[in-house]
């Protein structure tokens, strides 16, 4: 016989769905803590390092191909506060992986938190030399020298990398460069350049409104002039045709 429920009263404290599911949830967001390893010694501390460079060195031996082993290795002895061992492993990745950018850049992100700048640059200077179409690589190299302060290094890499005749945003991306340093001769430069190798109607319109706004209205016609000869009548765009009428 199937019990009856004596007291029907509400409870005192009533708990609701959203309740339940918060609680799951904050308990799925405890994560447990990695046991702190502490050594009596430091000869305990070489055979613990021993042991572990063993293992590294048994997976990048089986799997040189996995990017993941040897960088999990390096990453390793960076913590150990052993760079030279880190760099070395490095080093080994990329006789492996020479032309995978993430390797450079993640080499590079290691010196850079240990703040080993020289080391990063030089870093840097030779992927791009490896990879001249990696924008990401170049990326990197002007953003480091830019927020270091070095405005002439930063200009001179952007020269090497517009030599290869890049997308147009990195173009645009040096001509920013040129106007936060309120270097608007260099930036006209570049945008001159620019119509050389990205001749299409959006690059004189965009070199036209950066006339608008640092240069004279002779100029800005002036610009319009050169498109209209340089793209002729057969390519010329009707937006090209409304910039002309509006000066």
């Amino acid at each position: 016989m199937a019990s009856r429920i004596k007291n029907k009263a509400a409870a005192a404290v009533q708990i609701s769905a959203e309740m339940l599911l918060k609680e799951a949830s904050e308990h799925q967001m405890v994560k447990e803590k990695a046991p702190t390893t502490r050594f009596s010694d430091l000869e305990e501390l070489k055979e613990f390092q021993g042991r572990k460079r063993a293992e590294f060195e048994k997976y990048v031996r089986i799997a040189p191909e996995r990017l993941h082993n040897w960088s999990r290795y390096a990453e390793w002895e960076a913590s150990q506060k052993d760079l030279t061992r880190a760099r070395s492993v490095w080093e080994r990745a990329l006789t492996h992986h020479q032309t995978n950018p993430a390797v450079w850049l993640r080499y590079c992100d290691m010196e850079l938190t240990n703040r080993n700048i020289n080391h990063a640059k030089n870093l840097l200077d030779r992927a791009v030399t490896l990879l001249p179409r990696v924008s990401k690589l170049w990326f990197k190299y002007v953003y480091c020298l830019e927020l270091l302060g070095d405005v002439p290094g930063t200009r001179h890499v952007f020269t090497r990398w517009l030599q290869w005749q890049p997308e147009p945003e990195v173009w645009y991306a040096a001509i920013k460069f040129e106007l936060r340093y309120q270097e608007t001769d260099n930036a006209r430069k570049l945008y001159e350049e620019m119509t050389y190798v990205h001749g299409e109607p959006n690059t004189w319109l965009k070199y036209a409104r950066f006339e608008m706004e640092y240069g004279t209205p002779e100029m800005v016609r002036n610009v319009f002039d050169e498109a209209v000869n340089t793209l002729g009548g057969d390519f010329l765009s009707e937006k090209i045709f409304f910039g002309v009428c509006e000066i």
